[in-house]
């Protein structure tokens, strides 16, 4: 047997899902650890990775953690047992933790100080600084902390999961081990961060550091040996049962309850913690050894973000990027106009999510709007979605608004809009038994004189003005009617009892996506067996459902060359000889968030290029309530294409997946220029608007990446 066949029989064919993740996570941590950027804006991305990294605890590996309880042991796609998923990811978090804090500790802090921003330690501290501290925990912290004490093999005190308490350890008679424990929970409703007078820029010292340091008043008379942060982190890997009968918003609400009660998934402490402090948190919270974390810096880094907006400090920020309007949707004008005209494509955060707020606000208003229909999956905290459908409600318009309760984290906010919703008078539809229901879809009815007319809405991103400026999406806006037809067709389904029937353009999951595109990379490969030139391009968060990558490896062993852009995790492994030759994978981590998923397939020459709600993941073809919608008008599928090949030719912020799962960082050369993709569409969005401003707009004329290395 040849060497390399011996090494593709005993190379599992995917890629591990969770180690692939914490691949990405290190990608991020890297924009932290990049000296070329300002410090404001690397404790942004460090701070990114501590939140990231908080989610998959709660949800990857406390899942796990139920598997490996239940005595689940069978290998996922990459050969992986869970309990050999969970000692890799032990071992890799680890690591991670440690970079984290000797970039915050070694690095950024230093570089914060010079600018200004100064954390500081009670040590450091003037008199006048001291004073006004005391004067804090006395006047503000001291009535409204509780210690409950604890003592070993009895119950112990329910914590909030991610929240911030410290443990103290206190003299005690001999009789009784020499030794007390207790806990302070530190109150969520207070501030992290304690502005400290006297100083220039901004001092501030930690709220625990101010409980710490004057934690003998809370036990007069008893002498405290120690006092150590700590914080937990719980499994929130649970759901409704919705094969029980039984109201689906009551149900959420106990998932609520639960998540505050479940168990502990891993153990942050401070690493100057004594060895019987943690030795006794471990105990009391029921944790293994590899699920202790010993942090050697503050606790919950993901608050730090709140200091990447500090006004005052642009010096230590990147200079920001203003959304632009697009030409094709001037503001002075209506939207029903507007898209009477022709197709309107927008690629946010670059181009102004303004359109969509205008199409619905502008809806709530007109009085020949008889019916708005939405599904929400993730809003804002005063959204603006959510006020003008209420708006619309109210103004006597049938409003029909499905909001997913099952959106993870979300589900409180979201339980509160129904709740609006419906007193506002909408129909509101609490998702779909059994899917989450995580298409973005939005058709407004209208009455004019040539009769019904729907104007509908098909994106990449959540219906949500705040994330619309920091996550890179596609907006696809129409008022022809196939689309429409679409769209109503699929809301009554969702609504009713109806059984999905065939579309006219757009294909649904759980029954439609995967089959059309098993069907549309069928088709490149059959393409390259008859001679013909076959292509695949891809952009999306996340590649992972096994079936799609089996074809792709198919597709690739047939000669179709597919480029890939996938920005988090990917189980596909690319490059690997005898199966995936032509396959590459280039992730981009940049400033923005990138979350549009698109598609583009040569089709001898006639591409098919098509925006999506859901990555190649089973979840989303399988569980979940998704679109595919193509684009077919030629401005719309030429931007799309540009937007691709953009993508795929960065060489400034994208990283290429090796075959054994690493990433390494892509460089430029004779090949392949210098460019920086989002600095590309940031400039390009920049000049159409202002070309329009003086009258002179062109007509999109898109632009391969060799036309683009002059703007990089």
């Amino acid at each position: 047997m040849s060497k390399d066949k011996k090494a593709k029989e005993e190379a599992p064919l995917f890629l591990n899902r969770e180690l692939s993740w914490i691949e990405f996570n290190s990608r991020v941590l890297e924009q932290a650890e990049d000296a070329s950027l300002p410090p404001l804006e690397r404790l942004k991305f460090a701070a990114i990775t501590a939140s990231n990294a908080d989610e998959f605890f709660m949800v990857r590996v406390g899942g796990l953690k139920l598997l490996q309880r239940q005595g689940e042991e069978r290998p996922d796609p990459a050969g992986l047992t869970p309990s050999e998923q969970l000692a890799e990811i032990s071992a890799r978090m680890h690591a991670l933790v440690e970079r984290q804090h000797a970039c915050l500790r070694k690095d950024l802090e230093p570089q914060l100080r010079k600018g200004g921003v100064r954390r500081l330690g009670l040590e450091e501290l003037s008199a006048a600084q001291l004073r006004h501290v005391e004067a804090l925990f006395d006047d503000c912290l001291f009535p409204v902390i509780s210690p409950v004490a604890v003592s070993p093999g009895e119950e112990f005190p329910l914590l909030a999961g991610l929240g911030l308490a410290l443990y103290v350890r206190l003299a005690g008679p001999p009789e009784e081990g020499g030794a007390r424990h207790a806990l302070v929970a530190v109150p969520k409703g207070l501030a992290r961060f304690l502005t400290l007078p006297g100083e220039a820029g901004f001092a501030y010292i930690l709220l625990e550091e101010v409980i710490r340091a004057y934690a003998g008043r809370l036990f007069p008379g008893v002498p405290v040996l120690e006092c150590a942060a700590f914080r937990i982190t719980r499994n929130a890997d649970m759901g409704v049962r919705e094969d029980l009968a039984g109201d689906l918003l009551a149900q959420m609400r106990e998932v609520l309850t639960e998540r505050k009660e479940s168990a502990c998934v891993r153990l942050e402490v401070e690493q100057r913690a004594s060895q019987e402090a943690q030795a006794f948190l471990r105990t009391a919270l029921e944790v293994e050894d590899a699920d202790v974390y010993a942090v050697p810096g503050p606790l919950d880094l993901a608050a730090f973000f709140r200091l990447a907006n500090l006004p005052g400090t642009d010096a230590m920020k990147i200079e920001p990027w203003v959304p632009q309007a697009a030409p094709e949707a001037p503001a002075a004008e209506s939207m029903f106009d507007i898209l009477k005209r022709g197709n309107l494509l927008l690629f946010h955060p670059y181009e102004s999510y303004d359109p969509v707020l205008r199409l619905l606000q502008e809806a709530a208003d007109d009085p020949n709007t008889l019916a708005i229909k939405q599904v929400l999956y993730r809003v804002s905290d005063n959204s603006p979605v959510v006020a003008a459908l209420m708006r619309a409600a109210e103004r006597g318009k049938h409003v029909t608004a499905l909001i997913e309760l099952k959106a993870r984290f979300d589900e409180a906010r979201n339980i509160d809009w129904a709740d609006a919703l419906a007193r506002a008078g909408a129909q509101v539809i609490y998702g779909v038994k059994g899917y989450k229901t995580h298409a973005k879809i939005c058709v407004v009815v209208r009455r004019e004189p040539a009769g019904m007319v729907r104007y509908t809405h098909y994106g990449t991103g959540n219906y949500n003005e705040k994330s619309a400026r920091l996550y890179s999406d596609v907006s696809f806006m129409t008022c022809e009617e196939d689309y429409g037809s679409d769209a109503s067709v699929f809301f009554n389904t969702l609504t009713g009892y109806s059984q999905l029937v065939k579309f006219r353009k757009i294909e649904a999951a759980p029954l439609g996506i995967r089959p059309r595109l098993l069907e549309l990379i069928g088709a490149e490969a059959e393409r390259s067996r008859q001679g013909e030139p076959a292509a695949i391009e891809a952009k999306m968060n996340s590649l992972a459902d096994p079936e799609l990558i089996e074809a792709l490896y198919k597709a690739s062993q047939a000669g179709v060359k597919i480029r890939l852009n996938v920005r988090g995790i990917c189980c596909l492994r690319p490059g690997a000889k005898g199966l995936s030759e032509n396959i590459s994978v280039l992730s981009v981590v940049d400033r923005y968030l990138e979350h549009a998923r698109l598609f583009r397939f040569a089709n001898g020459g006639d591409p098919k290029l098509f925006l999506s709600s859901a990555d190649w993941m089973p979840r989303n073809l399988d569980r979940r309530v998704e679109l595919m919608v193509p684009v077919e008008d030629r401005a719309g599928a030429e931007k799309l294409s540009q937007i691709l090949a953009t993508c795929l030719a960065d060489t400034k912020q994208a990283w290429r997946l090796l075959p054994h799962g690493a990433y390494e960082r892509r460089q430029p050369d004779s090949r392949h220029p210098a460019l920086r993709c989002q600095t590309v569409f940031q400039k390009r969005a920049e000049e159409r608007a202002a070309a329009a401003a003086q009258q002179q707009a062109p007509v999109f004329e898109p632009q391969r990446p060799a036309e683009q290395k002059k703007q990089a």
